[in-house]
């Protein structure tokens, strides 16, 4: 790509400023802004992280930016793909993967942590390293650990770039489900029971820890839920119905984390709430209900993705339970710290009081995802929410703030 088609990048960083300054008069246009959209990781949600970016690509405004794909292989390189959203798509019950996307290319994508540099560099072996041009904003499409907790903002941060979403910290709290229901235990937000059980506990005294679950059972009662603590798209997770099958739970969901949490079974509605930041503030949009799903034991990974099970935009609530679900999803959104967007989880128990059961900070993002759904019947359409995360992220900064 010729340097003249590079973004502009924003008025922050006076080097990338002069630069472009320079290349604009030079060609007598301006250029667009470069969107890095960043896919795939480390995570058991590389797939739909996959699925994920191909929507959001395929809805980004191409006269109004230029758009740079970026996916991370399972194994974490960062690699050129092909900018073809088509192949980004659940294929029957197969998701995608960023190596099938990549194909032969052995390149390694690289970002600098240069603060006044946001220049790509791919190197192939055996070659010199190639800039690619710098990047204005990155979209990052990862869903769970290495991408979702922190870690890529993290590295974003260093790098001076802005992304869309929540900096380190809610998205650190967002993506670990002990230290998100804390937080908003502390913020007097109501969360369900639960147990925690730490990796050096486990490991350490295994019975001890079985007889505190066990007691969480005699307290609360059977099913419980056993899940990871830092995983996402409902994997993982196992409905325990009585001590039998408590054993085997336990190992699927350290298989994904060796931190999980034991949960009570909340009798009532799934509801959730989208939450999207505004100019003047983060509003919440109108509420959505997960039905019963009859093919599966619970909302779980199948029903979600491969089954496509459909929720009710909007929910059916009175206008007080809408009041009341969209004021817990903003009091979440501020708890936490949060930027841009999150959709916060609900359950509407039997007496009719709602209880959090957590919040995404990148939540499922593709057209029949339920946060698009919400906005959606919000007045928001698809491309609307995509371009506004984007012009959002360009007009924050990066750093403390």
């Amino acid at each position: 790509m010729s340097s003249e088609n590079l973004p502009q990048s924003p008025e922050s960083h006076t080097g990338s400023e002069q630069r472009s300054t320079s290349r604009e008069q030079s060609t007598g246009r301006r250029r667009k802004p470069r969107v890095a959209v960043v896919f795939g990781g480390r995570s058991s949600e590389h797939g739909i992280s996959v699925v994920t970016a191909g929507a959001v690509m395929s809805a980004i405004d191409r006269t109004a930016y230029d758009v740079l794909p970026i996916g991370i292989t399972r194994d974490g390189r960062w690699a050129l793909t092909a900018d073809d959203p088509a192949r980004m798509a659940i294929t029957g019950r197969q998701v995608p993967d960023v190596d099938q996307l990549a194909g032969s290319a052995r390149g390694a994508v690289t970002l600098s942590v240069d603060p006044g540099n946001r220049e790509v560099v791919v190197g192939e072996p055996g070659e010199v390293p190639r800039a690619l041009g710098e990047v204005d904003v990155v979209f990052p499409m990862l869903h769970g650990p290495y991408g979702e907790d922190g870690t890529l903002q993290g590295l974003l941060e260093l790098s001076g770039v802005p992304y869309v979403g929540s900096g380190v910290l809610a998205s650190a709290v967002g993506q670990d489900k002990e230290y998100m229901k804390r937080v908003f235990t502390s913020f007097g937000l109501p969360v369900g029971p639960y147990e925690v059980v730490r990796p050096r506990e486990w490991e350490a005294d295994r019975p001890a820890a079985r007889k505190r679950i066990m007691e969480f059972a005699a307290e609360h009662g059977w099913p419980l839920f056993v899940k990871p603590a830092r995983g996402g798209s409902s994997m993982g997770i196992t409905k325990v119905d009585d001590p039998s099958g408590l054993d085997e739970a336990i190992e699927e969901a350290r298989r994904h984390d060796p931190k999980f949490l034991v949960e009570s079974l909340l009798r009532g509605r799934e509801i959730e709430c989208g939450v999207l930041e505004f100019e003047d503030g983060p509003r919440a949009s109108v509420p959505a209900e997960i039905p019963p799903v009859t093919a599966h034991d619970f909302y779980d990974f199948e029903a979600k993705y491969i089954d496509s099970a459909a929720g009710l935009v909007p929910a059916p609530l009175t206008a007080e339970q809408t009041a009341e679900v969209q004021r817990l999803a903003v009091g979440a959104f501020e708890a936490a710290s949060c930027e841009g967007l999150v959709r916060a989880d609900f359950f509407l128990t039997e007496d009719g009081t709602f209880v959090i059961n957590e919040i995404n900070t990148m939540p499922g993002f593709t057209p029949i995802s339920m946060y698009p759904r919400m906005w959606q019947e919000s007045g928001v359409d698809y491309p609307e929410l995509v371009d506004r995360l984007i012009r959002a992220a360009l007009d924050r900064s990066t750093g403390l703030r």
